[in-house]
């Protein structure tokens, strides 16, 4: 498939390799060199371009997909920006991962005087120079995303928030060698870890993209002599699968995105509306005057509602924005298939009117005041804490309810918790 002088490479499965350093080779097919790297190294840069430059392959396959190869190069493809599609759902909670993970990214580049993908765009130039062709062989990043988010569970999720936003505000920041994270030894430590924390996700994040860029390769092997830049973390489960290409899974199932499921958040979500339900039916149950069950219909409005309005105000977003969550949020708790924050975020894209050109500065911005200058980032921080708050308020409403009613008392609850 052309794309801008690129070529995304099929998958199809040859017969077997035998492994020497980052050199491949196979009966009937031509040879296969691996070079590592680190993202944002200018050793790598250099490395890549004297690699292609002494090798001189047929075909130079690069660590990208069409999206990213676009982003990369500058040809990104104008498209409205559907905001009722990305509150919608986990989208949101996706799109901001997928964007900490890039401005984390982007900031340790910076630090380092090199423009992440650099070494990518250097093996492009190098390629386009020699005369080789460019060939895509990563899984379309969207996918990759969205599997890696499916693939963990709800606490995995919470560990990887809470890691993000102290790394991409620089809080706590160690020194990092660049240079080390090519070396073989300190890769695998590296993924090791990451294994620990999640290992469906490390599937994800590592090994899937492993099998699909091997698969790749070893196809594009049977057209020409290919040299391979990839990331150092995918090297050794590469060279691995070339090694034995019989033992490449099959590719098809890895590039579909995931199937929605039962999880933890909907179990949950249909837990806390359950529990919601409960509250009032005890209300009802234990034969309490009107009064009382209006003092309790008033507590859930005024404390799911303020609580989900004062998210708001922290984001900086429009007293309408506010107002809304303030008015809607009562209802929105009742129902796991809605939120708050969807009608927050809708009313403060419609008063900020965010575009394409939001999107691509989102990426250039350097500090946290940049990033709250962008209509976009503006809408998804609304939206966002617009849902954090309601969720406190509704554990904090049905708290108040139960005390204020006498279903509950605070003292002995404490007491039978101690």
């Amino acid at each position: 498939m052309e794309d801008n002088g690129a070529t995304a490479a099929s998958s199809q499965r040859p017969d077997v390799a035998n492994e020497s350093s980052n050199h491949i080779s196979a009966s009937g097919v031509h040879e296969v060199i691996i070079v590592g790297t680190a993202h944002v190294s200018e050793k790598s840069v250099q490395e890549v371009t004297a690699a292609i430059e002494e090798a001189k392959p047929d075909i130079v396959a690069v660590e990208l997909c069409p999206a990213r190869y676009r982003a990369l190069t500058g040809q990104e493809e104008e498209q409205e920006i559907k905001i009722s599609e990305l509150l919608s759902g986990g989208k949101l909670y996706i799109f901001m991962v997928q964007w900490f993970l890039a401005y984390i990214q982007k900031k340790i580049g910076s630090e380092m005087g090199v423009k992440p993908g650099a070494e990518m765009l250097a093996a492009i130039e190098a390629a386009q120079k020699s005369g080789a062709r460019v060939a895509l062989v990563d899984r379309d990043v969207s996918i990759t995303i969205q599997r890696f988010w499916s693939a963990m569970g709800i606490v995995d999720k919470i560990r990887l928030i809470s890691s993000l936003i102290p790394a991409a505000l620089g809080w706590g920041e160690e020194e990092i060698d660049i240079d080390s994270i090519t070396q073989d030894d300190i890769v695998s430590q590296m993924i090791a870890e990451f294994r620990k924390i999640s290992p469906s996700a490390a599937a994800v994040l590592v090994d899937e993209r492993d099998a699909y860029i091997a698969q790749n390769l070893v196809q594009l092997s049977h057209e020409g002599r290919v040299l391979a830049v990839v990331g150092a973390g995918h090297k050794g489960g590469i060279k691995n699968y070339l090694a034995h290409p019989e033992t490449i899974p099959a590719i098809e199932p890895l590039q579909v995105k995931s199937a929605r499921k039962f999880t933890f958040a909907k179990a949950f979500g249909i837990a806390v509306t359950l529990l919601i339900v409960a509250t009032f039916g005890l209300v009802l149950l234990k034969g309490a005057s009107s009064q009382n069950i209006l003092l309790a219909m008033g507590i859930w409005f005024l404390v799911t509602g303020g609580l989900s309005g004062l998210g708001v105000v922290i984001a900086r977003g429009h007293p309408l924005s506010a107002l809304t969550a303030f008015l809607v949020a009562w209802m929105t708790t009742l129902n796991p298939l809605v939120a708050a924050g969807w009608f927050a975020g809708m009313v403060e894209a419609w008063k900020l009117k965010p575009t394409v050109s939001d999107l691509k500065t989102l990426a250039q911005a350097e500090s946290f005041d940049e990033m709250m200058k962008n209509r976009l980032f503006k809408v998804i921080l609304v939206a966002a804490l617009a849902n954090v708050g309601a969720m406190a308020g509704t554990f904090l409403g049905i708290y108040l309810i139960w005390q204020r009613l006498g279903l509950i008392n605070p003292a002995e609850l404490l007491q039978g918790i101690i």
